[in-house]
């Protein structure tokens, strides 16, 4: 493993105006930012994701001045001033090492949550999540909310098992992960009828757009159990290709920036959240910037929210 896995690439601007702090230094209470370009692509190279934690960050420049202004979908001020915001800067990828690749960002995570502090992930592949989430389900018992147009229950692809469609099949196997509250499937992805049917065997519950649009946000929110620490798994084609056209397969009918903000802040209020997961934007297939300023709104939010709940 690298001395240092975590480094600030050329020209690199800290999210949100946040103090650009080592991991090592971070101190408890931190919403602390951590760009993961990649980890376990399907097949050796650079990753799709891997030019979004910079894209994001950037986005959020002109927004610094604005952390302590009122936020009207947080019903408060986005941060703050108790709160602090820290950026790690970026965990390594190397295309030739995937296994090392995993184990740099658990061991960072590891000792991000040793020092108290809350996750905030740039990704970044859907990959980058399995190891993040291994750290959270050592440290004690959580669940977790997962926002996607595909469920990710693939046991392997490819022969690979650590890849982007089998992220939940991998956390279902983590003993710390209690719960697994899925939100937003539709269209086809790479799930077959085996995989749905494992994924409610193991208990995970499946609420694709259609049910969402029958029973309501707020039966999603119930979905998740209270005072549980839940960790949030966010990939952006669960987003309708018209808030968020920058992902690898647009597939219509996804959900709404409101319907996301509904659903995070009714999950706030029933459970702590203690980690961000953003992954799956691909800003070279961005359309005029919309999906670049959508998802680093989504990330302001994301550091609100965690801001509130690293406290409870």
């Amino acid at each position: 493993m690298l001395s240092d896995p975590t480094s600030r690439p050329a020209g690199f601007v800290p999210f949100l105006g946040a103090e650009s702090v080592h991991y090592e230094a971070v101190t408890p209470g931190s919403v602390a930012v951590i760009g993961i370009p990649g980890a376990t692509p399907y097949r050796s190279g650079s990753c799709h994701s891997e030019a979004a934690p910079a894209a994001i960050r950037r986005a959020s420049a002109p927004q610094a001045a604005r952390r302590g202004h009122y936020d009207f979908d947080l019903g408060g001020p986005l941060l703050r001033g108790q709160d602090r915001l820290v950026d790690c800067g970026d965990i390594a990828f190397d295309p030739a090492d995937f296994a090392g690749n995993r184990a740099r960002i658990e061991a960072v995570y590891t000792s991000l949550l040793e020092r108290g502090a809350a996750p905030l992930l740039l990704g970044g592949d859907d990959s980058v999540q399995i190891p993040a989430l291994s750290a959270f389900a050592a440290r004690g018992e959580i669940s977790i909310l997962q926002v996607d147009a595909h469920i990710d229950w693939r046991d392997e692809v490819e022969g690979e098992r650590f890849g982007l469609s089998s992220t939940m099949r991998r956390a279902s196997e983590l003993s710390g992960v209690k719960a697994i509250v899925q939100v937003g499937a539709h269209g086809i992805g790479s799930a077959r009828e085996a995989e749905v049917a494992d994924a409610r065997a193991a208990g995970a519950q499946l609420i694709d757009t259609r049910t969402l649009r029958a029973r309501g946000i707020a039966h999603a929110v119930q979905c998740v159990p209270a005072d549980r620490p839940v960790v949030v798994c966010f990939d952006v084609d669960g987003f309708d290709p018209s808030v968020v056209p920058g992902v690898l397969g647009r597939a219509p009918g996804g959900l709404g920036f409101g319907d996301v903000v509904d659903l995070l802040n009714g999950v706030a209020e029933r459970a702590p959240i203690i980690g961000f997961n953003i992954v799956e934007f691909v800003p070279q297939q961005d359309v005029g910037g919309l999906g670049t300023r959508t998802v680093c709104r989504l990330a302001m939010l994301a550091a609100g929210l965690l801001a509130r709940g690293v406290g409870r």
